[in-house]
């Protein structure tokens, strides 16, 4: 009979079997086996610490300000008085009773509100009629605004704008929101047809429009020295200033402000400015103040 060092293993079935093959561990393993307790615990410290690193950088400082904004401890641009929200059907009923008496963004009142009227050349925001008419009632300066489409023309969206938004003495000029530039377009075409659009609506009535977009999408798109003569509403999250060096008039500074009377978040922006200048620039400003509501 062969020995027990030579014998192998039968299966049930009589067949032979290979002797049990033992996977030789990974360099990462041996090593590990032959480090002392001290250096493992250093090594997992250095691995935990890389990541945390790793997921400030990458997700928490950038965002700063949201989270701070999330998170109860909000903070607010410093230097301004004059603060404002903007609203569409995203806030959804708004308690405007509420919203009046107990509304303060840094222990100041709520003194503007720019509401979305339109969109393209065809949307109406559903609760645009009711928020830009209580507003009004409410006591607070409106203002309405316009969402820029890539998919139809610039004339096309004016008009339709017009139709439908009926600016009072009081009210603050209308307002371009403009994010995206048609792929299609050069961007000489794209600046023409963002002229156009504030020259049909100027026209109208008799102000010059607000633009509204983020200090980025300017400097690529709007930086022409003819975007100069408009006032800009600038949005830029999650900063302690503007980064924007040229002129502006408004600054959306956060889109997770809560205020009593909305559910859910809303943005708050601030005036550059007082609020006689805020009032100076509404339509209608120059017969009640009796000054020019762009002079320097």
């Amino acid at each position: 009979m062969p020995s027990k060092k030579t014998q192998h293993r039968k299966s049930t079935s009589g067949r032979r079997m290979s002797p049990v093959a033992h996977k030789r561990p990974s360099v990462f393993v041996r090593l590990l086996q032959y480090m002392p307790g001290w250096a493992v615990w250093i090594g997992v410290a250095a691995i935990v610490a890389v990541y945390v690193y790793f997921f400030y950088y990458m997700f928490v400082s950038p965002y700063g300000f949201r989270w701070r904004a999330l998170y109860g401890d909000v903070s607010y641009p410093e230097g301004y008085e004059i603060h404002g929200i903007d609203i569409s059907h995203h806030q959804g009923d708004i308690d405007w009773t509420e919203l009046r008496d107990k509304g303060v963004i840094n222990k100041s009142p709520i003194r503007f509100i720019m509401i979305k009227a339109t969109e393209g050349s065809t949307q109406i925001d559903e609760n645009f009629i009711d928020n830009f008419y209580q507003a009004r009632e409410y006591g607070f300066t409106r203002g309405a605004y316009h969402f820029y489409s890539v998919h139809t023309s610039a004339r096309q969206q004016a008009a339709f704008f017009i139709k439908n938004v009926k600016l009072e003495n009081g009210d603050l000029p209308p307002v371009l929101d403009v994010e995206h530039k048609p792929k299609n377009q050069s961007d000489a075409d794209f600046k023409a047809s963002v002229l156009a659009w504030l020259d049909i609506v100027e026209r109208h009535y008799g102000v010059k429009p607000i633009i509204y977009t983020y200090y980025k999408f300017k400097m690529r798109y709007l930086s022409d020295p003819v975007f100069n003569q408009y006032p800009y509403w600038i949005a830029h999250y999650y900063v302690d200033k503007v980064e924007y060096k040229g002129e502006w008039k408004f600054w959306q500074h956060t889109d997770v402000g809560k205020l009593p009377g909305i559910k859910g978040n809303v943005d708050f922006n601030i005036y550059n400015g007082s609020y006689y200048d805020l009032r100076k620039l509404t339509i209608g400003g120059v017969e009640q103040i009796g000054e020019d509501a762009y002079a320097e």
